[in-house]
């Protein structure tokens, strides 16, 4: 498959409201970081993490988009390979909001969750690369959220970048996709509540 979507956003930007919303409008699977635990995906992830980023095409060619963590941090190479994707930066209100949010979900998960090879990528990719290393360091977590989102904004092909927030539903998205806009409310799903409901289980709590 070709990817329609390739998406720039971080983790707790509405990215599992996403996924549900774009498998809605185009019709077939859409990556995000519930996938590699569904599809067992977590091996694979760790060596494209570790260098061998020619497997990612091999793991995009079952998807027609992606969000969330790990495929984010792959894209500018995801957007070069699809070179007509729309690029999507999906973000939230503040820095502050944003941290607030993953720490209250995924960050607890990722110091909890027993060792594996998908522990070995988001500790590899998230941790290290992304925050620097320390999860309970805000201004630094706020600081690499803050970069990441200006260097997509910086380098991404204007006519190419969709920025999206959760607030802004349907519209925008399906505007950029040239796909009409469904009778049915934009999709909400995994907020904080829900996440912590689900007793931080990784497998069973995709990020949103």
């Amino acid at each position: 498959m070709t990817l329609r979507v390739v998406g720039a956003g971080v983790g707790r930007t509405g990215t599992n409201s996403l996924m549900t919303a774009l498998e809605m409008i185009l019709d077939g699977p859409c990556h995000h970081m519930y996938k590699v635990f569904v599809n067992d995906e977590g091996e694979t992830w760790r060596d494209i993490g570790r260098g061998k980023t020619e497997l990612l095409n091999q793991v995009m060619s079952n998807y027609v988009a992606a969000v969330d963590w790990p495929s984010a941090a792959y894209w500018e190479r995801l957007a070069a390979d699809n070179p007509d994707a729309v690029i999507l930066l999906s973000t939230r209100s503040s820095g502050e909001a944003w941290f607030k949010s993953a720490s209250d979900t995924i960050f607890g998960v990722l110091s909890e969750a027993p060792e594996s090879p998908w522990k070995d990528m988001v500790t590899e990719l998230l941790i290290e690369k992304f925050t620097g290393g320390d999860l309970t360091n805000k201004d630094a977590c706020i600081a690499a959220y803050e970069a990441h989102n200006a260097y997509v904004r910086e380098h991404a092909d204007p006519k190419r970048l969709l920025e999206w927030q959760p607030t802004d539903g349907w519209e925008p998205i399906c505007a950029a996709l040239g796909v009409p806009v469904p009778d049915e409310p934009f999709p909400h799903t995994n907020s904080t509540e829900e996440f912590v409901g689900r007793g931080r289980n990784p497998a069973a709590t995709p990020e949103a």
